[in-house]
C-alpha cells in the first residue's frame, strides 16, 4: 500500500514537468508566428511605402483634373432645382483592405447622405467604385445600388479607368438630376479627409440661368464636355482615394509591426520566466531527492 502511494508521489513531479514544457512549446510556436506575422508587415510597409510615393508624385498632375472640371460648375453658380428629386451618390474606394478605417469612412457617410436625402423627399441611388464599399453597404443598402464597379485599386487608377466608369454610367439609363462622388481626399501621409465632389446632370447644367454668361453653346459641345467633366472628376476621385489609401495603409502596417515587437518582448518575457521556473523546480526535485536519501 505504501509503495502504491510512494510510486503516485514519485509521477506528480512528471506531470507538472509536462505541463511546464507543453506551455513552453505553446509559448515558443507563438512567438514563431508572431515573429512570421512581423516579417509581412513590415514587408508589405515597404512596398506600400513605394506605392505611396508613385501615387503621391501622380497625384499632383491629377489635381488639376479636379479643379479645371469643377470650374464650370463654380463661375456658372449651376445648382440643381429645389423640385429636382434625383440625387445620385457615387462612393469611391477600392478592393482591397488593411489600410484602416479608411473604407469604413466612406461608408458612413453615404449612410448619412443616404438618410438624410430620403429624409428630404429624394430618389436616392449609388454607385460604388471598389468591391469594399459594396461588402459594407450590400446587407443594409443593397437596394440603394444602382451599379458597381470590380478590381479598383490594384493597379493605379488611369484615366482609361474613370472613362469606363463615366460611360457606364450615362449609359445605365439612370437621369439623374444632381449628385456627388465620395471619395478620401489626401492631406498628409497621416492625414486624409473623407471629401465630395457635385456632379450634375446635362439637363441641370444646360437649364442654368448663369451660363448665358458664356457664348451660345451648342448641344453637343455641352454633352460632350458635361461627359468630359465627369470623367475628369472620376479620374481625380480615384487619384485621391489611391494615394489616402497606401499612406493609410502604410501607417497600419508601421503600426501592426510595433505591436507585433511589443508581442514578441513580451512573449519572450513569459517564456523566460517560465523556463527559469521549470529549471527551478528541477533542481528543487534533484536537491530535495538528495537531501531524503541521505
Amino acid at each position: 500500500m505504501f509503495a502504491r502511494g510512494a510510486a503516485v508521489a514519485l509521477y506528480q513531479p512528471q506531470w507538472g514537468q509536462v505541463r511546464n514544457m507543453a506551455t513552453l512549446k505553446d509559448i515558443t510556436r507563438r512567438l514563431k508566428s508572431i515573429k512570421n506575422i512581423q516579417k509581412i508587415t513590415k514587408s508589405m510597409k515597404m512596398v506600400s511605402a513605394a506605392k505611396y510615393a508613385r501615387a503621391e508624385r501622380e497625384l499632383k498632375p491629377a489635381r488639376v483634373y479636379g479643379t479645371g472640371a469643377l470650374a464650370l460648375y463654380e463661375k456658372a453658380e449651376i445648382k440643381a432645382p429645389e423640385d429636382k428629386k434625383k440625387h445620385l451618390l457615387i462612393g469611391v474606394s477600392s478592393d482591397r483592405g488593411l489600410c484602416g478605417a479608411i473604407h469604413t469612412s466612406i461608408a458612413k457617410t453615404l449612410k448619412n447622405e443616404i438618410t438624410n436625402l430620403s429624409n428630404a423627399g429624394k430618389e436616392v441611388m449609388v454607385v460604388g467604385v471598389g468591391d469594399k464599399i459594396r461588402g459594407l453597404l450590400q446587407r443594409t443598402h443593397g437596394n440603394y445600388f444602382l451599379l458597381t464597379f470590380k478590381e479598383v485599386g490594384r493597379r493605379p487608377p488611369s484615366f482609361g479607368d474613370a472613362s469606363v466608369i463615366a460611360s457606364e454610367l450615362l449609359n445605365s439609363g439612370y437621369e439623374f438630376d444632381e449628385g456627388s462622388v465620395i471619395y478620401n481626399r489626401f492631406r498628409s501621409v497621416i492625414s486624409y479627409k473623407t471629401d465630395e465632389k457635385p456632379i450634375f446632370s446635362l439637363e441641370t447644367v444646360a437649364g442654368s440661368e448663369s451660363l448665358s454668361i458664356y457664348d451660345d453653346i451648342d448641344a453637343d459641345v455641352l454633352r460632350n464636355y458635361q461627359e468630359f467633366t465627369l470623367a475628369n472628376i472620376l479620374y481625380y476621385s480615384l487619384k485621391e482615394s489611391t494615394t489616402s489609401e497606401q499612406s493609410a495603409r502604410m501607417t497600419a502596417m508601421d503600426n501592426a509591426s510595433k505591436n507585433a515587437s511589443e508581442m514578441i518582448d513580451k512573449l519572450t518575457l513569459t517564456f523566460n520566466r517560465t523556463r527559469q521556473a521549470v529549471i527551478t523546480k528541477e533542481l528543487i526535485e534533484i536537491i530535495s531527492g538528495a537531501a531524503a536519501l541521505d
